[in-house]
Order: C-alpha cells, then sequence, then structure tokens
C-alpha cells in the first residue's frame, strides 16, 4: 500500500511498516519458543511454581506504543510537548509492566499501578486534549473513532496482565491467545483503519505531507500578499 499512496502521504505508512515488521518478529520468536524466562511465581500457583514468561511481546509493546501515540499526535495537531510527552509515557507503561513480570513477590502489583496510572495520564490526553486539537483541524470525528478504538483495546491490557503475568489466573498458552488478540486488533486493524480514513484527509492542512516540497497554503496566501502590497506600491 505504500506503493500506491502519493509520496507525500506515506507518513502512516512507512510507520506502521515499522510497528507490523517489529511486531513480526516478536512475533516469530514466540512461535519459535524464543524470547522468555522462567519466573518464580508467588500467587494463584503457589511458591515456588516456574512459569515462562515470554518477555518479548514486551519489546513489542515498548516500541509499538509509543509509535501509536505519535501516530494520533501527528493526525491531531497537538502540539510536539504534548506529543513527546504521550510517547514517553506510552514508553513507560510497559516497561513497568515487564519489570512486573521478572518480580517474585508482590511488590509486581507496585510496577503495575506505576504503568496503569501512565495509561489513564495517555488515556487523557488522547481522548481529551488531542481530540480538542483535533476539532481545529476540522477532522475530530475521525479521530474520536481512531482514539476511542486504541484506547478501549489499552483498557483490555491491563485486565490482561493482571490475569496472566501478575496474577497467573489463566496459564502461557491462555496469554498468549488473549495478547495476541488484542496485538491483531491494536496495530494490524488500527492501520488499516487509519489508512482508510486518511483517504479523505488534507495532508498539507495537517502539515503532515513531510516530502511534499510544495509550498504550504499559509506560505502561498503570505507570497501572494507581500506581491499585492508590492504591486499597490508601485
Amino acid at each position: 500500500m505504500s506503493f500506491t499512496g502519493k509520496e507525500a502521504e506515506r507518513v502512516f505508512h512507512y510507520l506502521f511498516t515499522f510497528i507490523l515488521l517489529v511486531g513480526a518478529i516478536t512475533y516469530f520468536a514466540q512461535a519459535a519458543d524464543l524470547g522468555w524466562s522462567p519466573v518464580v511465581q508467588t500467587d494463584n500457583l503457589g511458591n515456588g511454581v516456574i512459569r515462562q514468561m515470554f518477555w518479548v511481546k514486551y519489546v513489542n509493546w515498548v516500541v509499538a506504543w509509543p509509535s501509536l501515540a505519535l501516530c494520533l499526535g501527528l493526525i491531531s495537531g497537538v502540539s510536539w510537548t504534548t506529543m513527546l510527552c504521550n510517547i514517553a509515557i506510552a514508553l513507560q507503561w510497559p516497561v513497568c509492566y515487564l519489570v512486573g513480570a521478572f518480580v517474585t513477590t508482590s511488590y509486581k502489583w507496585g510496577f503495575f499501578a506505576f504503568g496503569t496510572f501512565g495509561w489513564i495520564i495517555l488515556a487523557m490526553s488522547t481522548i481529551n486534549e488531542s481530540r480538542e486539537a483535533a476539532q481545529l483541524l476540522g477532522i475530530h470525528k475521525d479521530y474520536i473513532i481512531l482514539s476511542v478504538w486504541i484506547n478501549v483495546l489499552w483498557f483490555m491490557y491491563p485486565i490482561a496482565w493482571g490475569l496472566s503475568d501478575g496474577g497467573n489466573k489463566i496459564g502461557v498458552t491462555g496469554t498468549s491467545v488473549f495478547f495476541g488478540v488484542l496485538d491483531v486488533l491494536m496495530v494490524p486493524g488500527l492501520a488499516f483503519l487509519v489508512l482508510f480514513l486518511s483517504r479523505k484527509w488534507d495532508y498539507r492542512h495537517l502539515s503532515i505531507a513531510f516530502s511534499d516540497s510544495r509550498p504550504s497554503r499559509e506560505m502561498e496566501a503570505a507570497a501572494a500578499f507581500k506581491s499585492e502590497v508590492a504591486h499597490s506600491a508601485v
């Protein structure tokens, strides 16, 4: 699909190509029974029981979630400071879950709380502040669809973690299925949704036509105004 899009309108094609490539690598590792570590458990399985914890899925999230935060930021036109803050929070969240998954005591829930609190901050920003910025650009309806989609799925990750690597309520196979469904809906699903909705967007108006060498509308208007002033002066 990157080859069919206009050169100045491929920012989301490139972004999702990168995310999907990393996701494919991490899922290949899981399918090959790689990228995991034995972790001693304390909850629900009894003391001393070993659980196969696939840390490679966290690598996928560390790459994917900040990239998705960047995607929403580019669409909404929110300030770069807010965008960078959202990217940092989206990175902090899975890192806390990863650390918590390796903790063999109940202190793991402290890391779970820190990570989940990060998601709450991220949700407030992507649903409220970024929506208001998108409204100024006239694409708030599309943005609402995308932000609700991603935040509903993000809401499911704390639940899935609490039942799997956190609380050991479900086994390794059930964990892979749960997170697998969420990951497929999150990245491939959102990718096609973004590319479908973006067909009617004006990338230059959104200031995301990064490879477009033509002057923006604002620059064209300014040049025309200067020319008119100069002509009137003569």
